[in-house]
């Protein structure tokens, strides 16, 4: 599947079937992380495989969007591994973190596995859970699994800006 359609067609999937995702699959999502560019090349990215019965649990506990998924990746990135900004003092964590995540998308999207991006969740039953030290920050759960049979895009997948509203060329 080329790139353009890949892109097109991934949608936000918020209904799931039980069936498991195989380790091989899930090793590709998660390579395909790895190989995410990141400011200066720090990979400050940590992605904590949840899929045990408690860690499950935790995610319930964490957000309301978890769409009883088999497994949910948490996207984190680490503070003092992330790039600094010399001129903003900005770190690059949460950028690195996103990027990583779109990659985990895309990659489980070209396998036929489905995510959705969740931002909406209480950080401390996963830090707690994951015993997070200080300096590693969560920044988005992603749900992963096969789609359900009858799962389907939200009727607003399909709107986008036209890229005269979005595109300056100066």
């Amino acid at each position: 599947m080329s790139f353009m359609k890949l892109a097109a067609e991934r949608y936000s999937v918020r209904k799931f079937s039980s069936r498991s995702v195989e380790p091989e699959k899930l090793a590709t999502v998660l390579e395909a992380g790895r190989l995410a560019p990141t400011a200066a090349n720090k990979q400050p990215q940590r992605i904590f495989v949840l899929q045990s019965e408690a860690a499950l649990a935790a995610v319930r506990e964490s957000t309301k969007f978890h769409f009883s998924t088999p497994l949910v990746l948490l996207v984190c990135y680490d503070e003092a591994k992330a790039w600094q900004n010399p001129f903003t003092g900005r770190s690059s964590g949460e950028v690195d973190a996103a990027i990583v995540t779109t990659h985990l998308m895309l990659a489980a999207a070209s396998l036929g596995l489905g995510t959705t991006w969740v931002g909406y969740f209480k950080p401390e039953p996963l830090i707690e859970f994951c015993k997070l030290p200080a300096g590693i920050k969560p920044v988005a759960m992603l749900p992963l699994g096969y789609p359900a049979a009858d799962a389907t895009p939200s009727p607003m997948h399909g709107s986008r800006e036209a890229l005269t509203a979005t595109v300056k060329y100066l």
